[in-house]
């Protein structure tokens, strides 16, 4: 496992920043990190970067142990955070290769990795340019390319996309797609449900500095219940006799669409399907109408709060 977690805590002083929060990211996975501003998600990443001693709990990065073997942690980590610190006197080339210069690279190796990924997110036509000239979308890459240049196996990327107009967040989003590698695993901490739904293997939910559910997709959207299909016709539905197969039970409709639930799409469908074209019904689509991210989110968070009411 690239990364492991278990029961990590942090506490400052009487205030639990992070509270026993356990995940597993494997190498070639990303994991997204998804809750609001204050939830725990930067504090967790500073404990995976050996940035911050954990209270309790252990954590290990590319099999080595946060606490014990925090300077090869460090090594192994690239960190893009949502302040990314560019000089804006320097140009790319100049910055790159004081980093470069940090992460004990030799000269050839570091014009080599310079070049390659300055070329791969778009940025070689503008390497001699003062990074004060940048755009934000500019900037973050120039930031990401910085978190790659010692090639390492983890990416920790904290709000890479915060604060960000559309085109600028869609840039680095691309970018981080570009990222994905069977050798490398990474963690994105967000509280962009857009950014999440796209890029995500798995999803940890973390509210108050505790993971309320994690999963892949579709397993968190299963939350939601059985899946939601909708029927569209070239014709208003006057002359439908209003029936539906056993196992799906109808949500709403509309002059000439329907939708309904159903646990048993595969035989279901077929009979709905066949029944509305046998009443000379003309079906446009049948589609599923998958259950957004936000919609579990706001029913997880929901329920975690209906839990800490109850407590307290």
């Amino acid at each position: 496992m690239m990364i492991l977690a278990e029961r990590l805590t942090k506490k400052f002083d009487e205030f639990t920043a992070v509270n026993e929060v356990s995940f597993e990211v494997a190498a070639g996975q990303v994991l997204v990190i998804l809750g609001p501003n204050g939830a725990g998600k930067t504090t967790t990443v500073r404990m995976l970067t050996s940035i911050l001693r954990p209270t309790s709990g252990r954590a290990a990065v590319a099999g080595y142990d946060v606490v014990r073997d925090a300077d090869k942690v460090r090594a192994s980590v690239g960190v893009l955070t949502e302040n990314h610190g560019l000089y804006g006197r320097m140009s790319a080339d100049e910055y790159l290769d004081f980093f470069g210069q940090l992460y004990r690279l030799d000269r050839p190796t570091r014009l080599s990795r310079i070049e390659k990924y300055l070329d791969q997110f778009g940025l070689s036509g503008a390497r001699q340019k003062r990074l004060g000239e940048f755009s934000k979308g500019m900037r973050q890459k120039l930031a990401l390319v910085r978190a790659l240049l010692h090639e390492p196996p983890v990416l920790l990327l904290d709000e890479p996309t915060s604060a960000m107009d559309p085109e600028s967040a869609r840039v680095v989003r691309e970018a981080i797609e570009s990222l994905r590698s069977a050798d490398r695993a990474i963690v994105l901490c967000t509280h962009n449900l857009t950014e999440a739904e796209e890029l995500a293997d798995r999803v940890a939910i973390i509210r108050r500095g505790r993971i309320v559910q994690q999963g892949t997709l579709p397993e968190l959207r299963a939350l939601e219940g059985p899946p939601v299909f909708e029927a569209r016709l070239a014709a208003p539905l006057n002359g439908w006799d209003g029936s539906l197969p056993d196992g799906a039970g109808l949500l709403e409709r509309g002059d000439s669409w329907l939708r309904y639930r159903t646990t048993a799409p595969e035989q279901t469908n077929p009979a709905l399907l066949g029944s509305l074209l046998a009443q000379n019904l003309p079906v446009l689509a049948l589609q599923e109408l998958p259950h957004s991210l936000e919609q579990v989110y706001l029913k997880v968070m929901q329920r975690a709060a209906g839990e800490d009411n109850h407590a307290g």
